[in-house]
């Protein structure tokens, strides 16, 4: 590349110490699909884990099971995200991933892959929860009215996500308001739009949070808290699925009406997430392909080579005395899995480098070189 880099207003020399600068080609081989399924099962077992399993045993303390369930989930959600999140960008959710896919932000091709480690992750979880359940104890839950029958698919029907009179709401109430003449129900309608609403903020607060643009260091920490928060928000109503790998656990093992309601905390989840992923491909200036995850990509990174554009006079401006600003481009050669190049992305760096001192032979060429004005 032969065009002047030098823009009006920088430093004296800049061009020239950024073509004199060495130059340095590094590859980093990004995860492949299989690490990153592997991070997919591990994540969603985690989760999974936490969730089922705390809405389990609390019962058997007389806690406060809906803040109890928020706590565990935000808290294995943050760690499994800090974790694994950088291997496969931390989904553990169906949801979240078709939200990223619409999103630009992953590749279509690996939904159903992730979909498949998800589910395959919150089935060992579930089943590690029934082959450590305590059969003892099941008689006395049923004795104080925590279960309507002393088994383990009872057990897990009471973690299950449910609507009309399986709505956590109307197990409370609806006793008490029928003395009263009244009815409490949860139809359809109400369990669809509550959990819609709330998987298209959780989902809109990953995209947002974890955007390349944000540049934030505690999407962890702010992907966990929205879980928890929209847990509690949604927990009254459905017992908050946010998410149909966990409410397919429940589900299947505890058979019954929780088997027959579970299409609906695939759809709306599901819903819920493709609405995020319009509006943040609508409203967010998403690039038209923005993948997180990588495709067993090569990046190959070119350093201190003259880089093509203009050189940046908001840089130039910020230089110190007895530095120099050195260009630095970036090519980011990207590969699909039959090795064929699909993208040529070039990127442009301005870096401040050390000086050499008056006098040493470094000053001295550059200073030949260096056309005087």
């Amino acid at each position: 590349m032969s065009q002047d880099t030098t823009a009006p207003g920088a430093p004296e020399g800049i061009a020239d110490d950024a073509r004199h600068a060495p130059a340095e080609t590094v590859a980093v081989v990004q995860p492949g699909l299989l690490a990153r399924l592997g991070a997919e099962v591990f994540g969603t077992f985690f989760l999974v884990l936490a969730i089922v399993g705390v809405a389990m045993w609390v019962r058997f303390f007389n806690g406060n099971l809906v803040l109890a369930v928020a706590l565990a989930g935000g808290l294995a959600l943050l760690a499994a995200v800090a974790a694994v999140g950088h291997v496969s960008g931390g989904h553990f959710n169906p949801a979240v991933t078709l939200g990223a896919a619409i999103g630009g932000r992953t590749a279509w091709r690996d939904v159903l892959p992730y979909w498949i480690a998800q589910l395959v992750g919150a089935l060992l979880a579930g089943l590690v929860l029934l082959a450590t359940i305590p059969r003892a104890t099941l008689d006395v839950l049923q004795q104080n009215q925590l279960l309507d029958e002393a088994t383990t698919g009872a057990l897990f029907r009471a973690t299950a996500n449910g609507f009309d009179e399986h709505s956590p709401i109307v197990g409370t109430f609806g006793g008490a308001a029928q003395q009263l003449g009244l009815e409490v129900t949860l139809p359809l309608v109400a369990a669809l739009l509550i959990e819609v609403i709330a998987t298209a903020l959780f989902v809109g607060v990953i995209l947002g949070v974890t955007d390349s643009r944000s540049r934030s260091t505690v999407a962890p920490v702010a992907i966990g808290l929205a879980l928890g928060v929209l847990i509690l928000v949604a927990a009254p109503f459905t017992n908050a699925s946010l998410n149909p790998a966990r409410s397919t656990v429940s589900a299947v093992f505890g058979g019954d009406w929780a088997l027959s309601q579970l299409w609906v905390f695939w759809v709306a989840p599901l819903l819920g997430a493709a609405i995020a992923g319009l509006f943040y491909r609508a409203f967010a200036f998403a690039p038209k392909q923005d993948d997180l995850l990588g495709e067993e990509q090569v990046v190959t990174v070119t350093e201190g080579a003259p880089a093509g554009g203009a050189y940046s006079a908001g840089a130039a401006a910020g230089a110190t005395a007895g530095a120099a600003a050195a260009v630095v481009e970036e090519e980011v050669v990207v590969t699909d899995e039959d090795g064929d190049v699909v993208a040529v992305e070039e990127a442009v760096e301005v870096v401040e480098v050390e000086e050499p001192e008056a006098g040493s032979a470094d000053d001295a060429t550059d200073a030949d070189e260096t056309p005087k004005a």
